[in-house]
């Protein structure tokens, strides 16, 4: 490891010591700032807490264009079951295994931490030449973009931005879907349990879930979908009273685990831990080549001598027939671009709070006519369903310029310093580039960063010597504008 990606990755611990989670980003903001002001550099902070530091020009590049280089601050927070991880208080630990650096069953952050770190590992070493640089750091990124789309006008001087958010090196992004959040509520009627009634507790785990934009396209199961059609079996042969149900985390991550509590007459014990049984293999088999560590349990609730209502049987079998309708999985491919998906839909979170169910779904697509048809079919599915819905967080398309000066200026740098081509692609799924682009008109714009895997995901792990090609591609693209 080189002294220069090994720099990058002592500040990337730094930032892994803070609490970060979306919509808490309060902490590394203030440590960024404070990091600036030893640095002596210019920053700003606009109300919804976003971040421009301004780094003055080397000698002989005061008349070259300013960079923006971009990242978010915020993270995904996820762990998995067994992990005791506080996101409020805990530092993610940072674990080097091999070529890949991981956390301990818990999301890394390298999703978008490692951005920050490379900028600032850019702006703190004297030895590198580059142009007036603006280091923008955003918040809130994941649930929705959010400080992205608060972003004040006159904040970016900057009309050339590297967003440092992508997860496969060598390759330029040059577009990306547009999203929207649709939100399901349905109303419920509670009733006593049925006398003599055996409770169950039914839990899905072991699923690798993952990005819901990024890992969508591998076809990887959803512990929600999983969970309901294990219900739905059983509902076929008894009558159930659903107690509760929960599954899935966020909106961009695939769910990983899922489980309901239940009750069904005394007496059924058996037969429904072999109906239970029957299922789980049947799942394998059809996940046989990707998800071949989960698992359908069945076993006995805990605390049932508390529980007293539940849903009827026929209120039960309303919610598992609106679960069963909601799509979840690419719904369609790009006829422009081989093997990208165009649309798609993530069934993200499931709840029953009280008397009440609650639904998150979330879509994106790279047009917007097909983003509203899959919405359209979310809503009318629930609708039939006797439910009301929501929709937010919508944020547009990256329409890509294959004209881009900046692309052009990308592919010779990196075809000069590795004897090779970069690809150039559009992803599915929402960059900031898409918010900024719309909000700054004349922006030119690529995204790009080191090999990621399983974002999202407490599988989540940064491939280090694709770091220090990002770092080496970087260090020779700012130096090229002083031609």
């Amino acid at each position: 490891m080189n002294e220069h990606v090994s720099a990058v990755l002592d500040y990337f611990e730094q930032i892994n010591a803070i609490p970060r989670c979306s919509k808490n980003e309060e902490q590394v903001g203030l440590w960024l700032q404070q990091w600036a002001a030893t640095k002596q550099l210019a920053v700003k902070k606009d109300a919804t807490g976003n971040l421009l530091v301004k780094v003055p020009p080397t000698a002989g590049y005061e008349q070259a264009p300013v960079i923006v280089i971009q990242g978010h601050m915020d993270m995904v927070c996820e762990k998995s079951p067994e992990s005791t991880h506080d996101f409020s208080k805990d530092p993610i630990q940072n674990i080097i295994d091999g070529d890949w650096l991981r956390a301990d069953n818990t999301t890394l952050g390298a999703d978008n931490g490692i951005a920050i770190a490379l900028a600032m590992a850019v702006a703190g070493d004297e030895k590198i030449a580059h142009p007036p640089l603006e280091l923008l750091f955003t918040v809130d990124e994941e649930t929705g973009l959010n400080g992205a789309k608060e972003l004040e006008a006159g904040f970016i001087e900057g009309r050339i931005l590297l967003n440092v958010d992508s997860e496969t090196e060598g390759v330029f992004t040059v577009g990306c879907a547009g999203g929207r959040h649709t939100h399901i509520s349905r109303n419920l009627e509670l009733t006593n349990l049925a006398q003599e009634s055996q409770l169950f507790n039914l839990n899905v785990s072991g699923l690798h879930g993952g990005h819901s934009g990024i890992d969508i396209i591998k076809q990887r199961a959803s512990a929600n979908k999983i969970l309901v059609r294990t219900l739905q079996r059983l509902t076929a042969e008894y009558d159930l009273q659903l107690v509760s149900i929960n599954g899935g985390t966020a909106h961009n991550a695939i769910a990983r685990d899922a489980d309901a509590v239940f009750a069904c007459a005394a007496g059924n014990s058996a037969a429904l831990t072999a109906m239970v049984s029957e299922t789980e293999r049947t799942v394998l088999t059809d996940y046989a080549t990707i998800e071949n560590n989960l698992a359908i349990n069945l076993s006995a609730a805990e605390y049932a001598a508390q529980i007293k209502t539940a849903l009827s049987v026929a209120e039960t079998r309303a919610v598992i027939n609106l679960l069963l309708s909601l799509p979840h999985g690419v719904m369609g491919l790009s006829t422009a671009f081989t093997g990208l998906v165009e649309t798609s839909n993530n069934l993200a979170t499931v709840e029953l709070i009280g008397d009440t169910l609650q639904i998150l779904t979330s879509q994106r697509s790279l047009t917007r006519s097909r983003l509203d048809e899959i919405s359209t079919t979310i809503v009318a599915t629930a609708t039939l369903a006797g439910a009301t819905t929501r929709c937010n967080s919508e944020y547009p398309p990256w329409t890509p310029n294959m004209q881009s000066a900046l692309l052009e200026v990308c592919k010779n740098v990196y075809s000069q310093v590795f004897d090779q081509e970069a690809i150039v692609k559009l992803v599915h799924t929402g960059l900031e580039c898409a918010i900024i682009g719309d909000k700054y008109k004349g922006m030119d714009m690529i995204s790009f960063g080191p090999d990621l895997r399983d974002p999202h995901s407490p599988n989540e792990g940064l491939y280090i010597p694709s770091l220090e090609k990002i770092w080496r591609f970087m260090v020779a693209l700012l130096e090229s504008y002083a031609k």
